[in-house]
């Protein structure tokens, strides 16, 4: 593994507005860049009021402006919300305004629940036709042929990277089957990890994108300068992802001394499950939690995530992370 980056959902705290979350979005991106993350991508959500990122392209627009070599982009669209030559056109334009900087990542779930799949106004037949308007959006990102009725602008000829993302096999074929890079959600839907890279490594088709898979896994990280600390400061993340499974979604919320006391035991070892992939502790139990998630999984390369209600401490753990980070890139 050569690279790490980081996964950002622009969280709404408890206490605080969404411009305070869009501001700490940018000053993470500065400081991002200043330690070495490769990426910083955003997550597009709707509906949840503890998530800034619905309108994924206009903050991705404000990241790029607000740094100068950080690649930023999506991780990702939820392309089922949009039209392919859409998001084309704000992904060209994003790339002809920062050249060389936009990835992006494109998802198949809607991302939000199916009430608010209705009012985003997309057609809600069920068929699956994510595979074609993959295809499609590739094609508007390709040099303009003479002729074409229907191009992209911006957008034609920007040739925007595009990733797949996934949480199950189906991401995993289909990048494998187009030959494009394959990133997989395990900060927070683990179980299928191990098949789906075998399935992508196995399976890759070399392709004009990409000559031999690249494999990019995700892993929560909240790290302090001591275990306690990072476990306390942890229970907000627990807290939010317990009450999104009970369909109570809110504000990122403050932490609290004992986690167990405000979620059940049954709910709590459905959430522990699914954020098993993470490190979590003082620096030194950070690296070594992520070495072994790097020696396991054999990453391409690592992008972490994680919500903590202060911003300051936030921002430590991330710089705590990326020092753990770069020393695993070296060794």
């Amino acid at each position: 593994m050569q690279k790490f980056s980081l996964l950002d959902l622009a969280p709404v705290a408890e206490g605080e507005t969404v411009a305070h979350a869009l501001s700490h979005s940018v000053e993470l991106a500065q400081a991002a860049e200043q330690q070495g993350y490769h990426r910083f991508w955003l997550a597009e959500h709707h509906n949840m009021p503890g998530i800034a990122s619905a309108a994924t392209s206009v903050v991705i627009g404000q990241v790029a402006q607000a740094t100068s070599t950080i690649r930023v982009g999506a991780g990702g669209i939820m392309l089922p919300n949009h039209s392919p030559l859409v998001i084309a056109e704000q992904f060209g334009t994003l790339e002809t305004l920062f050249p060389g900087r936009i990835d992006l990542g494109l998802g198949r779930a809607p991302g939000t629940d199916m009430a608010t799949a209705r009012a985003l106004r997309r057609s809600m037949d069920h068929s699956d036709s994510f595979p074609q308007d993959v295809v499609e959006l590739i094609g508007y990102f390709d040099d303009v042929a003479d002729g074409a009725r229907i191009q992209a602008v911006p957008g034609g000829g920007t040739h925007v990277p595009i990733w797949i993302l996934g949480s199950s096999l189906f991401g995993a074929q289909l990048a494998a089957y187009l030959g494009l890079p394959y990133a997989f959600a395990s900060h927070f839907a683990p179980a299928m990890l191990e098949q789906a890279i075998e399935t992508y490594r196995e399976t890759f088709k070399p392709s004009r994108h990409l000559e031999k898979p690249y494999f990019m896994m995700a892993a929560g990280v909240c790290a302090a300068d001591t275990d306690e600390e990072a476990l306390f400061l942890r229970s907000s993340q627990i807290l939010a992802f317990a009450r999104l499974r009970g369909g109570k979604p809110g504000k990122l919320p403050r932490p609290v001394p004992d986690v167990t006391e405000e979620v059940p035991p049954a709910v709590m070892q459905g959430v522990e499950d699914a954020m098993s992939c993470s490190a979590v502790g003082s620096r030194d139990a950070v690296e070594a939690r992520l070495k072994d998630l790097i020696a396991r999984y054999e990453p391409d390369e690592m992008m972490i995530t994680g919500m903590i209600h202060d911003h300051t401490a936030r921002l430590k753990s991330f710089a705590i992370a990326a020092d753990a980070l770069s020393c695993l890139t070296r060794t």
